[in-house]
């Protein structure tokens, strides 16, 4: 009998009453793992009750207590940490080793959330007039919801409900259908670890459950991370409901390299940073600009990517695995036809890739273009698929105005051993995340995920001390405390000298 996947509704872990399930599919077999249900109305609302009874009590427990549940969770995480990734790379496909980083990269922003108390810390000015003093304190907001994707279904969820609720809220969290098994394993956990209920509920489903997410009154913020269609339709539904919203979308990431640049080293980072994941990350590097004699580098570049073996997730020399699910794979090889068509040269062919023993596997192999341009769809489109385009140019500064030119400023990097290059890169590219030899340069918790553009809608970012804005109201008190001689002051409004 298949097993069909919970909601967690006012902390009880309980099967749905919907009549409407989804199969969630092995990439490597096309195998039923589980089945998925589009959660009900009613059940949902259910939710949003749950969770707004629990804000009244959490909203009120000290910090430190917060932030203690935080110390259990990530205790637990890295105790089953193999375990959640075996989970993690049966659903979603990618290598064990993939997965481990995927939920490692989640435990270390729950790590941040242990230090709540700090991170939540307000401003206090004496005597901002005569006698008169004034501070701020950060306020959590309410029921919060989280809508995250398929590719990280480990690291994007522990982005979004720890901060959360380490800041004094409730979380509803809505995670991909198509690899639903890893979230529900975090919020087990989380619920071991000691969390309330009601704290964190998870509900499940497609359009539908999204678009609840956006409209209900009760829940204050909405955190997204998916494509640009989808980001602007939750950027802009959730901001017309008067929500907060972060809405982080696709990206098309770019990887400048100098002449100047260690070679190897150069080889050795753009093909992991391309093909990794198979391509499905919106930090991927999917575009590298060879500048001058550095065009001189493909032969070697494609050597190194056509040496990457594709296997299924528990094949430990395996370097990528599938597709999450058929229609990506079909979409990644319709957009490397394309390329063809547009006249890119085509050096590695990854389409009707099979893996012996997985023939029914969403698998497409590592592939590469050359002379690729700027009107190409390859060039414009987010292929999410281990896909590298490589375009070339005569300086620095024709590769910065072309990065600047594309819409996307989610990542980007510069590879070269000549320190003012670096300089004149990071300080003119715009582009909210940027590395110097370093291709997918995401910043550990203590800082924010800032994609720039079209990679991103609203205002502040994910994790780190913008997290805390955004789970937060401020509140401002002034505050005047008479002697029993003082007199009443003016009620003009006057500039007091003395």
């Amino acid at each position: 009998m298949t097993t069909k996947i919970p909601n967690l509704i006012n902390g009880e872990f309980s099967q749905s009453k919907s009549t409407t399930f989804l199969d969630v599919l092995n990439p490597s077999t096309q195998e039923v793992l589980a089945q998925v249900p589009l959660t009900t109305l009613d059940e949902m609302n259910q939710a949003v009750e749950s969770a707004k009874q629990a804000f009244k009590l959490w909203s009120e427990v000290p910090v430190s207590d917060r932030a203690r549940l935080m110390l259990r969770y990530q205790e637990l995480l890295k105790k089953h940490q193999d375990e959640i990734a075996t989970i993690l790379a049966k659903e979603n496909g990618k290598t064990f080793a993939d997965a481990q980083g995927d939920v490692w990269r989640g435990i270390e922003v729950v790590e941040h959330a242990t230090g709540i108390a700090t991170l939540s810390m307000g401003e206090t000015v004496e005597n901002v007039a005569r006698s008169i003093d004034c501070h701020s304190i950060q306020q959590p907001i309410g029921v919060c919801g989280g809508i995250t994707p398929f590719n990280f279904p480990a690291m994007i969820p522990l982005w979004m409900f720890p901060m959360a609720i380490a800041c004094g809220n409730s979380f509803i969290l809505k995670p991909s259908e198509q690899d639903p098994m890893t979230p529900m394993r975090l919020a087990e956990l989380f619920m071991e670890a000691g969390a309330p209920k009601g704290l964190l509920n998870v509900i499940h489903g497609t359009k539908d459950q999204v678009n609840f997410i956006l409209d209900n009154p009760d829940i204050k913020t909405v955190s997204f991370v998916g494509s640009v269609p989808v980001a602007r339709h939750v950027y802009e539904r959730g901001s017309k409901n008067l929500k907060r919203v972060q809405a982080f979308a696709g990206a098309k990431n770019h990887m400048i390299v100098m002449p100047d640049a260690n070679k190897d080293q150069v080889v050795a980072n753009i093909t992991g940073a391309s093909c990794g994941a198979a391509g499905q990350r919106c930090m991927a590097i999917s575009v590298a600009v060879l500048v001058g004699d550095a065009q001189k580098w493909v032969p070697e570049i494609e050597a190194s990517i056509k040496t990457i073996k594709v296997g299924n997730w528990d094949d430990e020399s395996a370097g990528l695995g599938p597709l999450v699910s058929p229609e990506a794979k079909q979409r990644v090889e319709r957009l490397i036809g394309e390329g063809v068509d547009a006249g890119a040269k085509l050096l590695l062919d990854g389409r009707n890739h099979t893996v012996k023993g997985f023939e029914k596997g969403n698998f497409v192999g590592p592939t590469l273009f050359d002379k690729v341009t700027e009107e190409m769809s390859i060039y414009k489109e987010e292929i999410f698929g281990p896909v590298l385009c490589l375009v070339h140019a005569d300086s620095l500064d024709e590769a910065i105005a072309l990065i600047n030119r594309n819409p996307y400023g989610n990542g980007t990097s510069i590879f070269t051993q000549n320190g003012y290059a670096a300089r004149h890169f990071q300080h003119n590219i715009e582009v909210g995340q940027v590395g110097v030899n370093i291709p997918i340069p995401v910043p550990l918790p203590f800082f924010s995920f800032t994609g720039w553009r079209a990679s991103f809608y609203g205002d502040q970012h994910a994790y780190g001390k913008q997290a805390v804005r955004f789970y937060t109201r401020t509140k401002t008190i002034t505050t005047r405390w008479f002697a029993e001689e003082d007199k009443a002051f003016s009620p003009n409004m006057t500039i007091q000298l003395k």
